[in-house]
């Protein structure tokens, strides 16, 4: 299912999930099937965000005041 899912979509039903398990109103059998997909959900988000960061570009100024693309840089012990 997470696969057809858009980002926004995931997010989405990763907050409905803990919502649901934090009111505790679910039995245990289904809470682990709840955490299982969370789990593959948030994994899934963070893939994303990943492959978004490295996609991201940084904008200087040319000598003529242009903007001109230069690549991401990750600060020195930045976070993963």
């Amino acid at each position: 299912m997470e696969a057809n899912m858009t980002f926004e979509q995931q997010i989405v039903r990763l907050e409905q999930i803990v919502a649901k398990l934090e009111r505790g109103e679910v039995a245990l059998a289904e809470s682990l099937a709840l955490f299982e997909e969370g789990t593959r959900l948030a994994a899934a988000c963070s893939q994303q965000l990943r492959q978004a960061e490295q996609q991201v570009v940084r904008l200087t100024k040319g000598p003529d005041g242009a903007p001109v693309e230069g690549s991401f840089e990750m600060p020195a012990g930045g976070a993963e």
